[in-house]
């Protein structure tokens, strides 16, 4: 097998397992990978037509690239909406997403979630509960409780996988009157949390948590 041949084996296989991507933003940077191997290919093939089209893709890619990183820590991107924690909404989107949920919070998924069922009663303990949402699209939950002593113990800070490249939890932590207008002075995050993105918001490791203190 020639050089040229590997290349376009290579660039095809990329293109399709960009395809199976479930992140956002991992799909297009792969995708944008694939499109610019097979450029260099169908270019030495000589197949312009594809040549053409695999560069327009690639700007394609590369302008939703662009557009989604700076919606990361763009305030207009993300509006969080409090809800009470037996919120029926809540309750639907923690069912949904109640397998997932166990694989990186799986204390909470035993406290708050049973079998197929949400506990409301007990979730209804929870001192607030925020969804992150990007137009009509809830990207994460972030649910807390008080644990006295002006303690907010977040139990939950969920994303979903589409949107698991970013940290829309962090906008719930950027507005901190969420907190202080509940006598909070103080957010402790989930223990164990798997990839967690709170130290460039400020916050202190202590164990496997992260803390902040309120202003």
């Amino acid at each position: 097998m020639s050089w040229v041949q590997a290349l376009g084996w290579a660039g095809s296989a990329l293109l399709v397992f960009s395809i199976l991507q479930a992140r956002v933003l991992r799909f297009r940077v792969l995708n944008l990978l694939a499109c610019l191997i097979l450029v260099v290919f169908n270019a030495a093939v000589q197949v312009w037509p594809m040549v053409a089209m695999n560069v327009v893709l690639a700007v394609i890619n590369l302008w939703f690239i662009r557009r989604l990183w700076a919606d990361r820590t763009d305030e207009r991107a993300y509006e969080v909406l409090e809800v009470a924690p037996d919120d029926t909404y809540l309750q639907h989107f923690l069912r949904v997403h109640g397998a997932d949920i166990a694989r990186f919070f799986p204390r909470f998924s035993e406290e708050w979630l049973g079998g197929e069922r949400l506990r409301g009663a007990s979730l209804g303990g929870a001192g607030a509960a925020y969804l992150v949402q990007r137009g009509d699209e809830t990207v994460g939950v972030v649910v807390v409780h008080d644990a006295g002593a002006g303690v907010a113990q977040v139990d939950l800070d969920y994303v979903t996988p589409r949107f698991r490249d970013f940290s829309p939890g962090e906008f719930v932590y950027r507005r901190s009157g969420l907190f202080t207008e509940r006598g909070f002075r103080r957010i402790v995050t989930p223990p164990g949390m798997v990839n967690p993105y709170y130290e460039r918001l400020g916050f202190t490791r202590e164990g496997d948590s992260w803390t902040a203190e309120l202003v």
